[in-house]
């Protein structure tokens, strides 16, 4: 064989050679493509899947909180929170320095936060901000750094109606208030969205919603904003004129037994709770603070009194010489009133004459009475911290016990609980359950009435109410009067329990009112505690916060005048 013809033989075998390997590349290439769109394709996809498709939550809206005119208490408003990666930022230093720039947050708090937090996926960097600025952050494109959805709670009242409404936190969670109390109602219930995301983690594609987000219900509350700024701006007037410890103001439905308005002093600020050092300032004292009520029970002493039958409006009471000595205590009245009727020891507000209807009736009908009436007992408004009070059930009554009981001491109660006490005697003798909600037609219908007292004992003594708000019969209340209208109610000036006992020059000054006193609407509770200076009486403190929230009360809500002059009388009833 020639070498030539040798020649081209090798060629072509190498030829051969590598056309066999192309085949054969072209078979591996065809059965791994086949392999990888046939047997392995549900495995790539999981894989891929995991790695780019993600399960993002939709924050569900929480709730509306309106007064019962629909004037909105606390509201939720769209804001977007920033969140990083750290396995992904964590490696880019300068990354970090310019996100801590743009936020305006401390380099090395940042740096070091990212790095302890090395290991995980999610870290909110800064939460709820304002979307523009959020949208400003993102849109610098750091590596890493992310914006998710949220909302953030508004009060447009603010500390007007902080007490009541309360507060939520920084994950929409109720923490204070009705906003704890009725926190599952308002928040709503999160969804669910895929998507997929680049290595980045920015979105570029919306999958589909695996659960759309349900808002929260609505929550209407029985305030009538009107009346509760006005009461909270009398408090707080009266509060620092005062300088006062603290101070507490109810406004009652006589009707319905819902609350119309509840301030305290001091308030606070409820979008900016940063700067509270002192946490007590959070409490709803009208609800949460129990306290000796004093004089105010001496109306459910006469009660008694009338219900036993040894007693009639009329009846005289000898509290000369103006004390008396109980188990070697005394037992004394502001002055020596002499011989009293019945109506008079309330006009008066005579301990002496209370403690001589307890000593002859026993103080067991009068413990009975306040339990009828709701003390020792919480309201059941739900309201977080409620106390029901003290309602004392000695075995066994000491002098001292039981005349100390008959004017307001050695028992304990709330000024929502001092209100539903009033509001049975201005009803008629009828209790019933007070509401933080507004009742609907279909609740007032079904709203529970317990006839407690007697109409005709009820009546007589808010008559006897009456003349305590009338300087012309001897009262002492005359600053709780009210511009036409009869105006019923009770004073309290308490002594202050300190270290050693009663405190001799620290008081507590109360006044319990009903507006108008022909047929009341309103029950007004306003209790100052501790106020400064030569004034500490219930009739000069508290009585005046009184009137002047009665008056507006009664222009807002447009109850008419039942103590009009004559010659007006005529011309309105002409008019008509």
């Amino acid at each position: 064989m020639s070498s030539a013809r040798i020649a081209g033989f090798f060629q072509q075998w190498r030829l051969h050679l590598v056309l066999f390997a192309l085949f054969l590349c072209l078979i591996a290439i065809a059965w791994k493509v086949s392999a990888l769109h046939i047997s392995e394709r549900d495995f790539l996809q999981s894989q891929g899947d995991a790695r780019t498709i993600r399960t993002v939550p939709l924050v569900a809206n929480r709730g509306l909180i309106t007064d019962r005119n629909g004037e909105p208490l606390a509201v939720s408003t769209p804001v977007k929170s920033i969140w990083v990666n750290p396995q992904e930022i964590g490696s880019e230093p300068a990354e970090i320095e310019r996100l801590a720039k743009e936020l305006e947050l401390d380099l090395d708090s940042l740096s070091s936060t990212i790095a302890r937090n090395g290991s995980r996926e999610f870290l909110y960097v800064k939460r709820r901000l304002a979307p523009a600025e959020a949208e400003r952050i993102l849109a610098l494109n750091i590596a890493g750094v992310n914006g998710q959805q949220e909302y953030q709670r508004f009060y447009p009242q603010g500390e007007v109606a902080a007490h009541l409404v309360g507060f939520s936190n920084v994950d929409d969670v109720g923490q204070e208030g009705l906003e704890l109390t009725y926190d599952e109602w308002l928040k709503g219930v999160p969804g669910r969205r895929q998507v997929m995301k680049d290595r980045r983690g920015h979105i570029i594609e919306e999958l589909n919603t695996i659960q759309t987000a349900q808002p929260g219900k609505n929550l209407e509350l029985s305030i009538d904003f009107r009346l509760q700024n006005l009461a909270y701006k009398e408090l707080k007037e009266e509060f620092v004129t005062r300088r006062a410890k603290s101070a507490s103001i109810v406004v009652l439905d006589v009707d319905t037994g819902e609350v119309l308005a509840m301030a305290n002093q001091p308030s606070y600020n409820p979008h900016n709770r940063s700067g509270l050092t002192d946490f007590s300032v959070l409490r709803n004292r009208a609800i949460t603070d129990v306290f000796e009520p004093g004089s105010p029970i001496k109306a459910f002493t006469v009660t008694a009194a009338l219900e036993s039958g040894l007693y009639a409006p009329d009846t005289i009471i000898e509290t000369s010489p103006g004390w008396m000595m109980v188990n070697g205590k005394e037992v004394q009245d502001i002055l020596n009133y002499g011989t009293l009727d019945l109506t008079r020891v309330i006009t008066k507000s005579s301990n002496i004459g209370a403690t001589k209807i307890a000593f002859e009736i026993g103080p067991e009908p009068i413990r009975n009475v306040l339990e009828r009436v709701g003390m020792g007992q919480v309201s059941g408004t739900g309201f977080p911290g409620e106390q029901g009070g003290v309602l004392p059930n000695h075995r066994s009554w000491s002098g001292i016990e039981i005349a100390t009981f008959s004017f307001g001491y050695g028992l304990s109660t709330t000024a929502l609980q001092l209100a539903q006490a009033y509001s049975v005697l201005a009803d008629d003798g009828i209790r019933k359950p007070v509401s933080l909600l507004k009742l609907d037609e279909a609740s007032l219908a079904e709203l529970p009435r317990e006839q407690v007292i007697d109409k005709k004992i009820s009546n007589q003594v808010l008559a006897m109410l009456e003349t305590v708000v009338d300087p012309e019969r001897g009262g002492s209340a005359r600053d709780a009067r009210v511009p036409f209208y009869k105006v019923a109610g009770k004073t309290g000036t308490v002594h202050v329990v300190g270290e050693f006992g009663y405190e001799e020059n620290v008081h507590n000054s109360l006044f319990v009112g009903l507006a108008p006193a022909s047929n009341p609407k309103l029950v007004i509770v306003v209790i100052v505690y501790e106020p400064k200076g030569e004034e500490h009486y219930g009739g000069q403190v508290a009585a005046p916060v009184f009137s002047r929230v009665a008056a507006g009360a009664m222009r807002i809500l447009n109850i008419a005048p039942d103590n009009l002059p004559d010659s007006e009388s005529r011309g309105l009833a002409h008019s008509k």
